[in-house]
């Protein structure tokens, strides 16, 4: 488990499956930028008991607030596949959970965490033009924009341009120095 000043984030327990899964299929809750393509059940549980949401190559990490209550995830996933590092994906759940700093705070320490352990030089995100809350969260962590893929990604009937942002290595502190500065906050 990595422990920030507001927020954990671990990995995924058998017994968060249906939590996860109910809330994947929450439609009013998933805000303008993500899609709301429906969870199959069998096929969540089936990828999790093959490895977890855990592998060399991707993953899925959960974010709770210091009660142990799951308020998101945080994944990373290869992107394009001639691109060395990783893409990372991130959503919170509640509507009333957005807004209080746990996704700047576990992007920074999961930032931190996969260039400690991987052999990587960058982290990219990409973000729905128009998605200003997402935007700052990733400006907060030192991503840098890169430019805009237009017409990219089909969400609830229409279109959109995604934004690139991404993080350098050496743009990132370690994950030991990342949770002192976090706590001395």
């Amino acid at each position: 488990m990595i422990r920030g000043r507001k927020i954990n984030l671990r990995t995924i327990k058998e017994q968060d499956l249906d939590t996860l899964i109910y809330f994947k299929n929450k439609f009013e809750e998933k805000g303008d930028f993500w899609p709301v393509d429906l969870c199959s059940e069998i096929n969540f549980k089936h990828k999790f008991k093959e490895n977890g949401l855990l592998d060399d190559n991707s993953g899925t990490m959960v974010i709770t607030d210091k009660n142990e209550n799951i308020v998101g995830t945080i994944s990373y996933f290869p992107g394009i596949w001639y691109l060395t590092g990783y893409e990372i994906g991130y959503e919170i759940y509640r509507q009333g959970d957005r807004g209080n700093g746990y996704m700047t705070e576990a992007l920074t320490l999961f930032s931190a965490y996969l260039f400690d352990i991987k052999p990587i030089k960058r982290l990219e995100i990409e973000i729905s033009k128009g998605n200003y809350a997402s935007r700052r969260v990733v400006e907060k962590c030192g991503y840098q924009h890169e430019g805009t893929k237009r017409k990219a990604v089909f969400c609830k009937g229409l279109y959109n341009d995604l934004e690139i942002f991404s993080l350098l290595k050496e743009e990132c502190l370690g994950l030991k120095e990342t949770i002192e500065k976090l706590n001395l906050l």
